[in-house]
């Protein structure tokens, strides 16, 4: 049984950014709409579908709200148009979450509750679980490691057996389930769109948030199920290869002291010619070109704001 917040709730805007979801998007909000909590909304923003999910929602959900964007604006920039919305609504807390996900009908009340108990939480995260294998953790809070040059989902892959239940703080919070309290973004800022179109932009927006005092915790009675990268194709894709590679590198260069750049980029050569070999021994040529392409257009990216930073 779920814990209940205290009475006058603030108000939560559920921001579901749908991107050709039509396979999907119906299940997610169905399981939203169940939350207990008792002060939410719900906004689903389509960043230029071209599959009729938007029309689906609307024909199924005519009480949720919808934005429309005509084109695709990438993760960042659809969730900014929602957030905005929401903030421009009164929303005390904005919750962004996947359209491809299925929630517990307790996880917003959860995650609320220890929102309210700490006014140094700007951001919140639940346990999140294979959809397909409903008991394997997907990401049980995140880590970063700037020594090594990686980001992690704690646990990631472990059967659950109850070895990630206390409430604790988190390195980043990924996006795909991301409750932030609408007084930090306005204090720090939305997405940065140049992790466009996805990948690492969840990690920068909770590093701006813990540079500005906030804690980012990880509240595991929160449980919802993840249909694991519908955007990208699901699993190890080159897709999914290029943009982590090369929105990795931006991250890193951004937010790593002098001394991490002692070890780091042994540890990316390193990691990157493990990463080549197994491949090539797969045969898996695309995986490898795709790397090797996200090392490219990072550098180009960040030459490119260096010049426009002069």
């Amino acid at each position: 049984m779920a814990v209940k917040p205290p009475q006058n709730m603030p108000l939560v805007y559920c921001i579901v950014l749908n991107l050709n979801g039509r396979k999907v998007i119906i299940e997610a909000l169905v399981s939203i709409l169940k939350m207990n909590y008792d002060n939410f909304r719900v906004l689903v923003v389509d960043n230029g579908s071209g599959d009729g999910s938007l029309a689906l929602v609307k024909e199924n959900f005519p009480e949720i709200e919808t934005i429309e964007n005509s084109e695709n604006l990438g993760f960042g920039g659809g969730n900014n148009i929602g957030m905005r919305h929401a903030l421009a609504k009164g929303a005390e807390w904005i919750f962004l979450l996947n359209n491809d996900i299925v929630v517990d009908e307790n996880l917003l009340t959860e995650l609320m509750y220890e929102a309210v108990k700490d006014v140094h939480a700007g951001a919140l995260g639940g346990k999140i679980y294979y959809h397909d294998e409903p008991n394997k953790i997907w990401f049980a809070g995140g880590g970063i490691n700037f020594f090594t040059g990686l980001t992690y989902h704690r646990h990631l892959r472990k059967i659950d057996t109850r070895q990630a239940e206390r409430v604790t703080t988190s390195d980043y919070l990924t996006g795909c389930a991301f409750l932030v309290r609408a007084s930090a973004l306005n204090k720090v800022g939305l997405f940065d769109v140049a992790f466009f179109p996805s990948y690492v932009e969840d990690a920068d927006l909770s590093l701006r948030l813990r540079t500005a005092g906030y804690k980012l915790l990880y509240v595991p009675a929160g449980k919802l199920w993840h249909k694991v990268s519908s955007f990208s194709g699901g699993g190890l894709t080159p897709l999914k290869t290029r943009l982590k590679t090369a929105h990795s590198l931006i991250f890193f260069s951004r937010y790593a002291r002098w001394y991490h750049w002692l070890t780091m980029p042994f540890f990316i050569l390193l990691g990157s010619v493990v990463f080549i070999l197994q491949q090539l021994a797969k045969g898996n040529w695309d995986l490898v070109k795709a790397l090797l392409t996200g090392f490219v257009e990072g550098i180009k990216k960040l030459n490119r704001q260096h010049r426009q930073a002069r």
